[in-house]
């Protein structure tokens, strides 16, 4: 069986023993301001107030919204938030 021969390209450093003897952690060699745009904290938002729930919808009013495309939840979420503005739940 033939092996492939790797093609090596000058402007890439060979990544030996050597090179990471010599490598340094990010956060001490980037500015401050680019390590912060990297840090992304889990989850949503701070102050958002969605709540995770789970609910049933009768399976044509879910395919309607949702071949509405990407955004879909946001919609429906619209959608009922309208509706509740013209209705008492008294």
């Amino acid at each position: 069986m033939k092996t492939a021969k790797i093609a090596m390209d000058s402007d890439s450093p060979i990544l030996d023993k050597a090179w990471f003897a010599k490598a340094r952690p990010a956060r001490e060699v980037l500015p401050a301001h680019v390590l912060a745009a990297a840090k992304r904290s889990p989850g949503r938002p701070a102050g958002s107030n969605k709540e995770s729930t789970t609910i049933r919808f009768d399976r044509d009013v879910l395919d309607a919204f949702r071949a509405s495309g990407p955004g879909w939840q946001t919609r429906m979420n619209a959608a009922l938030r309208e509706w509740l503005k013209g209705h008492s739940l008294a």
